[in-house]
This record gives structure tokens, C-alpha cells and sequence, in this order.
């Protein structure tokens, strides 16, 4: 049903969508049986909803003399109102088409720097190739930022590391993976306890490169070495994931980073894995509880999942 725009007189209701579609195309054919033929519908069904359209609107729309159909002003004032409601129809379903078909829209993802360093890229790529006019808005930030993001609805979904540091009922989350952590070093530097693989005891007296605070990164690190009964001492601190990569690189110190991260940025740098149980994080998919993400959003969520 389409509400009534005014055409002149003092009258305001409803009319039907497919009286409209009848209205116009007796307008445009002046013949009720050309018109019912081009609207596929039998002529004595549209001529009925021809006149219950005049009967709601309280005047004659065509004057009819035998084999001469014309307008009447009621209708004349009608016919581009109608064919507006049409057009306007017409669009809105296209572009409902295109969303449900994924052909146009976008999605507002989040993630920390790491994984968009590590496990976004391929996917994203594979999402675009297929959806081409989906639009991707990607926000960067720690998961407790990404939360707030997510509460107040600046983003569709978000990559998280759990445990969330608030959690809440508000948010729906799906664990993705579960990473391995591992040490990263210059080349010519000596590897920590100088074996294939590196204990956090071994990390007592090495000169970190530490991230941020509030990184999830920093706090996984610093509570392991705390469990170790030491405190981490830092050679420079505060930078994101390419500035901490950077900071190794130079030789200014070690770090702890997730192994996808080494793995595709490894250049120039060692990797040393963690000796068993070692350090791990586990990457969820977050989105409200309350909303539904887009039908894009639902589709990228499904490509993470199965990747």
C-alpha cells in the first residue's frame, strides 16, 4: 500500500500499488484492454480496480466515450504523481536487489594492526575479487576500542582478541582461530637462551620492543614474564605493529608477535618460536547482539570462518 500525495483536492487515504500500475498504463495505452494486456492482468480486473481507485479518490479519472479514452483533470493531475510512486518503486527495488545480491553497499570492519598485518589482507582480497562494489572501510584499533566501536554501531563486525577486557551481553562473538605467539630479533642479534626455540624465563634481561598501552599484545607479554617472577625491561615502547617490527629490525631489541604477523613480514627479521605450552591468543569475530550485520557483513563473516 502507497499513501496518497494530495492532487488537488481535499481528500487524503490509501491507494494500491497495482492501482497505480493500472491508472498509468490505461493513461499511456487510452485503451483498457491494450493496457491489461500490458500489465498481464485480465481487462475486467483492471477495469474493477480502475473504478474502486476513482471510488477512494471521489472523482472520474477517464472520461470514456466509445473507443475515445481521455483524462480527466482529476486524472491528469494523478498520471506524474503515479508515475513518480512507480519510479521511485522501481529504484528502491534495484537497489535492494543490488544489497541482496551483493552488487553495491559496505561493510565497516574493525581489527587490531595485527591482523590487519597478517590475517586480513588474503581474505579482503578474496572478498573484493568476488564482490567488487562492496565497499571496505577498515578501522584499526586495540579490541577494547574496537568493543566501544561496535556498542555504539560505527561498525558491523570486528576482529577481537579474547577474553574481551569488558565483556557484554550487548556483543555476540565467534571464535576464529587460535595463534601462536613467537619471538622476533634482528639477525645479527643473539636469540634469547640461544636455542631453537625461546622460554618467556629467557626473555629476563632482554631489551624489549613493546607495544602501546592498551595493545593486547603488551598485556599478554608483560603478564607472562610477570608469571615468570620478572618484570620486563623495555628498550622503547609505546609504537604499533609495523613501528615495533621496525624497532627489531634495527636491533634495538626483541619481541613477542603473533606468528602471522613474522610470517609475512619476516624479512630482515628471526623468528624464534616459544618453547612449549608457549604464549597463544585467540581471534574472534564480534558483532551487536541486538543486529543482524549486513547482508555484506554476513558474507564476510562466512569467508573468515571457512578460510
Amino acid at each position: 500500500m502507497i499513501c496518497l500525495v494530495s492532487i488537488g483536492y481535499d481528500y487524503r487515504g490509501w491507494m494500491q500499488f497495482q492501482q497505480l500500475q493500472y491508472f498509468v498504463a490505461v493513461a499511456e495505452t487510452r485503451h483498457f484492454t491494450r493496457a491489461a494486456d500490458l500489465v498481464h492482468v485480465a481487462q475486467p480486473s483492471l477495469s474493477q480496480q480502475i473504478k474502486a481507485l476513482e471510488r477512494e479518490l471521489g472523482a472520474d479519472l477517464f472520461l470514456r466515450a466509445r473507443g475515445n479514452i481521455t483524462l480527466t483533470d482529476a486524472g491528469e493531475a494523478l498520471l506524474p504523481l503515479a508515475r513518480r510512486i512507480l519510479a521511485d518503486a522501481d529504484t528502491a527495488r534495484h537497489e535492494v536487489l543490488e544489497l541482496v545480491q551483493l552488487r553495491s553497499g559496505r561493510i565497516r570492519l574493525g581489527a587490531t594492526p595485527s591482523l590487519c598485518t597478517g590475517l586480513l589482507p588474503d581474505v579482503l582480497r578474496a572478498f573484493h575479487d568476488r564482490y567488487p562494489g562492496i565497499r571496505l572501510l577498515i578501522e584499526e584499533g586495540g579490541s577494547h576500542d574496537l568493543v566501544r566501536e561496535l556498542a555504539r554501531g560505527a561498525l558491523d563486525l570486528a576482529l577481537v582478541v579474547l577474553p574481551l577486557p569488558t565483556p557484554s551481553p550487548a556483543l555476540t562473538t565467534v571464535e576464529l582461530l587460535r595463534e601462536d605467539l613467537v619471538v622476533v630479533s634482528s639477525p645479527e642479534a643473539a636469540v634469547p637462551g640461544r636455542g631453537r626455540t625461546v622460554r618467556i624465563s629467557d626473555l629476563e634481561g632482554e631489551r624489549l620492543v613493546m607495544f602501546r598501552h592498551g595493545y593486547d599484545l603488551r598485556e599478554l607479554t608483560v603478564a607472562a614474564c610477570r608469571a615468570e617472577g620478572f618484570e620486563p625491561d623495555f628498550a622503547v615502547e609505546g609504537g604499533e605493529m609495523d613501528a615495533v617490527l621496525g624497532f627489531v629490525r634495527a636491533g634495538l631489541g626483541v619481541a613477542v608477535v603473533p606468528r602471522m604477523v613474522a610470517t609475512k613480514s619476516g624479512r630482515g627479521l628471526r623468528v624464534t618460536p616459544l618453547a612449549r605450552p608457549g604464549l597463544h591468543r585467540t581471534i574472534a569475530l564480534a558483532h551487536r547482539s541486538d543486529v543482524a550485520p549486513p547482508r555484506a557483513a554476513r558474507e564476510l563473516q562466512r569467508m573468515l570462518l571457512e578460510r
